[in-house]
């Protein structure tokens, strides 16, 4: 679904102090401030119907740690979501935020991110109320804020007109499909340590090619698994034998 209107992102959370900061810098709040994109955080204590503004209970069955309950959740997205709403629970046991994955919340008009925390969300909100279940990595977090923070930072910077220079989106690295080429500025000579030639050469065709070789050595040295999803041209096959060539060349000395 392609976005027709501003986006907005709606970051349910105990925690909205920990967004104060993260909002107000770089291009999280140029983006903002051109109405490139709504972003804001919604205290899930708010819509507990609990005198004491309660949002935990002890798990059914015993255990350590406290669960949210449904109550508080159901009730902030039912007042909040929108026609063609996107409800993602942010969990260790959703699928893998990747670039891919990126690419497809940015088409979307409105996110609402759900943060869980303590020992979890009651499983009624994952199966009932959130339509994704997202997680950034296999490992644990005291809760989901830190990673609405990593979602809305990659998702943002897609927005058209949001990074500037367009290029900027499309050549960095995983969106192309490959990790990113080398970067170099000024000084040309450092400590001995001296920027490429050919990128000094002003010759576009031979930057363009040797930034891709680049991009396929580093990869192929790094994260080579990218490639079991990548559609090789015939020029990259031509480059990746250049490299495993000059690779095993320099095993030699």
């Amino acid at each position: 679904m392609m976005r027709e209107n501003i986006m907005q992102i709606d970051i349910i959370t105990l925690f909205p102090e920990m967004f104060e900061n993260f909002l107000k810098t770089s291009i999280l709040k140029r983006a903002q401030d051109e109405n490139k994109v709504k972003v804001r955080t919604v205290n899930l204590r708010d819509y507990s119907t609990d005198k004491h503004r309660s949002v935990d209970e002890p798990p059914y069955g015993g255990g350590g740690g406290m669960v949210i309950g449904p109550q508080p959740f159901f009730h902030a997205v039912d007042a909040l979501k929108q026609d063609g709403s996107k409800v993602v629970l942010l969990s260790p046991q959703g699928r893998l935020f990747t670039q891919r994955v990126a690419e497809e919340l940015a088409q979307m008009n409105h996110i609402i991110l759900l943060c869980g925390h303590y020992e979890g969300i009651d499983e009624r909100v994952r199966q009932n109320l959130a339509n994704d279940d997202i997680s950034i990595g296999d490992y644990v977090l005291t809760g989901g804020e830190t990673a609405a923070m990593v979602v809305v930072d990659a998702v943002v910077r897609l927005i058209p007109g949001v990074l500037g220079n367009e290029l900027s989106a499309s050549e960095e690295s995983f969106s192309m499909g490959l990790l990113e080429y080398p970067q170099y500025t000024r000084p040309r000579e450092y400590s001995g340590l001296k920027v490429p030639e050919v990128l000094l050469s002003g010759n576009h065709e031979k930057i363009r090619r040797w930034r891709r070789k680049e991009a396929l050595r580093r990869t192929l040295k790094l994260r080579a698994d990218l490639f079991e999803s990548f559609s090789f041209t015939e020029e990259d096959l031509a480059l990746i034998r250049e490299v495993v060539k000059e690779e095993l060349e320099s095993l030699k000395y």
